[in-house]
Parts: C-alpha cells; sequence; structure tokens
C-alpha cells in the first residue's frame, strides 16, 4: 500500500515543474529560478554543483531554508468517462494546498584537497486533491513527501578544473485515497514508505575569473514502495465500510528521474553575473504505473479498477534557466526565469497530474550582517499554460494551478 500510495502520489502531486519534481532547494535556487549550477559558491553548492566547493573560501559554510509553496487550485471543464462512468458538462476544482518545506546545506573547510558537503533537501512530492467525483475517484487524495539525504566529496583536477561524486539517500512517504462514490461504491486507501539508493556527479570549470561552466548528474531512483492496502467493494452506502474486501500488502515502482545539467556564467566588470542552464529529465523512464499485491483481490471490480497497468509512456523533458546575480557592497540581488516543458504526454493526463509547461519568474536578495552572517528572503511565481485534454478517459482542459513559493533563509560561516 505504502507503494502504491508513493507512487500515485509521487505521480499526481507536484505541480511547480514539469512532472513532480521540486528543483528550488535553497534560498538563492529560489531567487535565480534554480540557475546556480556554474556560478554556485554558497552552502548549496554541496546539491546543485558539489565540484564548485573546491573553489569556495576555505571555512565551513551552513544554510539553513525553509519555504513556503502555495499550490492554487485547477480546474477542469469536460467530459470524464471509464468502464464505470460516463459524465459530461463537468465543471471541478481542486483543493488549493499549502506547505512548508525546510532545507539544509553545509560545505566543510579544506581536508586536505577535498571539500565534503550534505544537503538535507525535498527533491520532489506534494499533494493534489479532488472532492468531487470523477475526479474524487481517481485522486480524492495524492500525497507524497520525499526527503534527500546527500553527502558529497569534491576533489580539485587542475588549478581551474575540479569533480565531485556524491550519494543520494532518498526517503519517500506517502497517502493515496479514492472514492467513487454511488452506484460503484468501489475506494481504496493506502499508506507506504520505502529509503532508495542513487548517486550524483559534478565537474566544474573555470577558464578565466570571469567565466565558468558546470555540469551535473543526478542518477535515477527507483521508489520501490511497500506497504498495506485497504481497498473496498461495497453496495451499502458511501465509504467508509465497515470491512475491507481487500486488507493487506502491496508494492509499486516510481522512478525519481535522472537529471543532467549543462551551465555557463560569465560575470562582468561590474559584479553582474549572468547564468544560463540546459537541464534534462529522464522521464522516459516512467512507462507505467503498476501495483502488486500479495493476496488475489478476489473481485473483479476490484481487478479492473486497481490491478491493471496503468500506461504513463512519459517523455524526457526540457528546462531552460536563466539567473542574474548583481554583488553589492553589502547585499547580493537576485533574479530569475525559467521554462520548463511538462513530460506528461496527452494520452496519459489525467486528474492525478494535470500537468502542463510553465514559465516562472523569480526575485530575491541577501544582506550580508557581517563577514560571517547573511539573511535572506525570495519569491518565485510559476505560471501554468491551459491543456486541453483529448484521450481515453477526458475530453476538456485543465485551466489555473499556478504556484507561488517565498523562501527564508540564513547563511553562517566559521
Amino acid at each position: 500500500m505504502k507503494k502504491i500510495v508513493l507512487s500515485s502520489i509521487v505521480a499526481s502531486s507536484v505541480v511547480m515543474a514539469g512532472g513532480y519534481k521540486i528543483p528550488e532547494a535553497s534560498l538563492n535556487a529560489v531567487a535565480l529560478s534554480a540557475a546556480n549550477v556554474a556560478h554556485v559558491k554558497t552552502a548549496d553548492a554541496a546539491y546543485y554543483n558539489p565540484a564548485n566547493m573546491v573553489f569556495m573560501s576555505d571555512e565551513n559554510h551552513l544554510e539553513a531554508d525553509v519555504k513556503y509553496i502555495g499550490l492554487d487550485s485547477i480546474n477542469y471543464k469536460g467530459s470524464y468517462k471509464d468502464k464505470f462512468t460516463n459524465e459530461s458538462g463537468l465543471d471541478l476544482d481542486s483543493e488549493s494546498e499549502d506547505f512548508l518545506v525546510p532545507s539544509l546545506h553545509y560545505v566543510s573547510g579544506k581536508l586536505g584537497n577535498a571539500r565534503v558537503g550534505v544537503s538535507l533537501v525535498s527533491p520532489g512530492g506534494l499533494s493534489k486533491r479532488w472532492t468531487e467525483n470523477p475526479a474524487k475517484g481517481v485522486a480524492e487524495e495524492f500525497t507524497l513527501e520525499i526527503i534527500e539525504f546527500n553527502p558529497t566529496v569534491a576533489l580539485p583536477v587542475t588549478d581551474t578544473v575540479a569533480v565531485a561524486f556524491g550519494f543520494r539517500i532518498v526517503h519517500s512517504s506517502g497517502i493515496v485515497k479514492s472514492d467513487k462514490g454511488s452506484p460503484t461504491n468501489i475506494s481504496r486507501d493506502m499508506t507506504g514508505e520505502s529509503t532508495d539508493f542513487g548517486y550524483n556527479l559534478a565537474l566544474s570549470y573555470k577558464p578565466t575569473k570571469a567565466l565558468e561552466f558546470g555540469l551535473t548528474y543526478r542518477s535515477r531512483v527507483n521508489l520501490t514502495q511497500d506497504g498495506d492496502a485497504k481497498l473496498y467493494n461495497s453496495a451499502l452506502g458511501p465509504a467508509p465500510y465497515n470491512e475491507a474486501s481487500y486488507d493487506g500488502s502491496a508494492q509499486v515502482t516510481v522512478p525519481l528521474p535522472a537529471t543532467f545539467s549543462a551551465a555557463i556564467a560569465y560575470t562582468l566588470s561590474s559584479a553582474t553575473t549572468i547564468e544560463f542552464v540546459y537541464e534534462n529529465t529522464q522521464w522516459s523512464a516512467y512507462e507505467n504505473l503498476d501495483f502488486s499485491y500479495s493476496e488475489p483481490l478476489g473481485s473483479a471490480i476490484l481487478i479492473g479498477a486497481f490491478d491493471k497497468p496503468v500506461s504513463k509512456d512519459w517523455k524526457d523533458s526540457n528546462t531552460y534557466r536563466l539567473g542574474i546575480t548583481q554583488e553589492l557592497t553589502s547585499m547580493t540581488l537576485m533574479g530569475g526565469v525559467v521554462y520548463d516543458e511538462s513530460p506528461v504526454p496527452d494520452s496519459s493526463l489525467s486528474f492525478e497530474l494535470p500537468d502542463s509547461n510553465s514559465l516562472a519568474f523569480s526575485l530575491g536578495g541577501r544582506y550580508h550582517v557581517s563577514d560571517k552572517l547573511d539573511l535572506g528572503l525570495a519569491a518565485l511565481y510559476s505560471t501554468r499554460e491551459s491543456r486541453t485534454a483529448d484521450n481515453d478517459s477526458l475530453d476538456g482542459e485543465f485551466t489555473d494551478g499556478n504556484v507561488l513559493i517565498v523562501s527564508a533563509g540564513l547563511g553562517y560561516k566559521f
């Protein structure tokens, strides 16, 4: 069940970037629309490009951030049909969502020639809830929490080149609920969690003081969820029923996809840095959503609703990020813009994740209280393109669903 919950949640939860990723894992990332790969020189280098740790000042760098994420309601107008339902003239709204998400980054002083970093972040997750059928029958609640612990080590190759590697330790947990209501009266209630592993690689090249290049790769992590599921099939009335038709374990695997980034940054004589990042996310690893159960479900209706592989066939997606940093005497000002492609094809678009291309703008700054301490605030607003759905289940349009992120952070060197 946990596995079921997680995979479904993963497939339906994050609405601030293509698919279910959350790239904004630090204050600078929010301020720069995550265009902080080549030029990053604060503690979040441990996550965004750990090879850059080699070129940081020989101190311990620490940063703690907390960000607010607000998800607007998504509207759907059109029709929906499956083997149990055939409705038209729908005008449905999902629930709006609010979250507080912390993050932590640390970069050590020099240990010989090496530098060590640690990041604790949330690379994906969130939630999607619908309270009206037929959307409720697909995604009454899909909630996913993903926490990644990412230790890294960086080494110099030459005076201008450094490399790094690290390990991704990812813990995920989730809840999935759906209730098709009358006359079908089938529903599910699941929870789950897992811990899975991957790796990351990075390279930093600084041929001149002004010009910087960065390459990073984060491997795919298969979220191998195991848990328990309660599936209901009753004609007695709306859920909850007194006794589950199935009450046992369940499993499912969903990918947290691999990501490759290439970045270039140039700093002008005015202390203005412009950085461009190209990012490719390998969403094609998400081919289907397939749950397995320890025991037979015993009901043709339950098998048809919950035990058939669901084709996803997502595609690799591209993201384009542009960030500008202006260094002042006691402040650092930042701004950014990002265009993010959706990996979800029309054939598998659903209430679980009504994803679409997005365009986001961001602003932020840091105030340097002293040489050791700085305080920062940043905001990002993501607008979603409307998405027309025309597949076996949906014939209509999804609109709205914009996202606001506000981040506050503290940086300290010692």
